[in-house]
């Protein structure tokens, strides 16, 4: 079922939708409550729902569904700041994944994220609902402690890839680092104005210290850096030194950010004193990376199928053999951080 105010969207979502054979687009719906009427009568698979809607926001909508009748829901967002805060509170409240609604040709923006949105909905078919957890209400803002943690040079990394669930798998790592956790890298598949406020959302309640990455800043202990939407994320080393580098090349499996990028870097730079996670996730990038760093002597991890949302990612790694072990997600901020004080302690004798 498809949910937007806008008449044109409808039609072009349900267009776009009935242009692969296996959907059917069952029904249509101006708003939530012509939504919640069409939503008992017909139970369809997945709902593709607007963020921002007359009568009743897009918000609200979803937190009442998944408390009541709890379903896949794709979230259609504008590419705003607005748009990127309920996206963020929607994808918290248990949205499956988004897609962005251009701001202008919305015909021209549409279509050519048709086959990102048909894939977003087949995924969402396949979600694994019972990892929702409702994070929507605000977490305490963590006052983080003065001195010279913040300046001091990381001897270890981590790097962490994701995909559709993803942001609220990493939320739920990096909640349980410590504010002098080795210096992480995460790639998310983000588009970028959704990038920059999901660090900031991060960033008010993790005790380290979380924010899109800048190219050529040193990675610091007690941080963690974010590749920017639309733009790959790298490791380089000068030195004991660890740095970021953010560069717009082609996008590598269809994706920029793309995780086997950060990986293969990571392989390059840091080899043994680094750490690698891969979370859920549509398709299989980072999959391959994750392989070459195991091949390279670093631990890797991947999510396991009972709590990711979808089991894609990191189930190609499994199948390639790229992951050393294969955790729930809650276990994984622990294990991260137990390897890589392990490779500390062997790499410092």
């Amino acid at each position: 079922m498809v949910v937007d105010d806008s008449a044109l969207v409808r039609k072009l979502l349900t267009e776009i939708l009935r242009s692969d054979p296996e959907l059917e687009v069952v029904a249509t719906a101006g708003d939530p409550y012509e939504a919640r009427e069409k939503i008992r009568a017909l139970n369809p698979d997945v709902l593709t729902l607007d963020v921002e809607m007359p009568k009743m926001d897009g918000v609200t909508f979803l937190r009442n569904l998944m408390r009541l009748r709890p379903m896949p829901v794709v979230m259609v967002s504008s590419l705003t700041e607005k748009g990127a805060e309920v996206t963020m509170a929607a994808l918290e409240c248990g949205a499956v994944d988004f897609v962005t609604k251009p701001k202008l040709d919305l015909a021209a923006g549409l279509a050519q994220d048709a086959e990102l949105l048909i894939n977003s909905v087949k995924a969402a078919a396949r979600a694994n609902l019972s990892r929702f957890k409702d994070r929507s209400q605000p977490a305490p803002r963590v006052v983080r402690p003065s001195g010279s943690l913040n300046l001091r040079t990381t001897d270890q990394l981590i790097a962490i890839g994701a995909s559709t669930g993803g942001t609220e798998a990493v939320s739920e790592v990096l909640h349980g680092f410590p504010a002098d956790a080795p210096g992480t890298l995460i790639t998310q598949h983000i588009p970028e104005i959704f990038s920059r406020r999901w660090a900031e959302r991060m960033n008010e309640t993790c005790a380290v210290t979380v924010r899109e990455a800048v190219d050529g800043e040193q990675i610091l202990l007690g941080h963690v850096y974010v590749a920017p939407g639309g733009t790959h994320l790298r490791v380089t080393r000068s030195g004991a030194r660890f740095y970021c580098r953010v560069s717009v090349d082609e996008p590598v499996n269809r994706h920029r950010p793309s995780v086997d990028v950060l990986f293969d870097s990571i392989v390059a730079s840091a080899g043994s004193n680094a750490v690698a996670a891969l979370l859920t996730g549509m398709g299989g990038d980072g999959a391959q990376g994750l392989k070459r760093m195991r091949a390279a002597g670093i631990a890797t991890l991947a999510q396991d199928e009972a709590t990711s949302v979808v089991w894609g990612m990191p189930g190609e790694a499994v199948k390639l053999g790229a992951a050393c072990e294969v955790l729930p997600i809650e276990r994984i901020a622990e294990r991260l951080l137990a390897l890589s004080r392990r490779a500390h302690v062997a790499a410092t004798g």
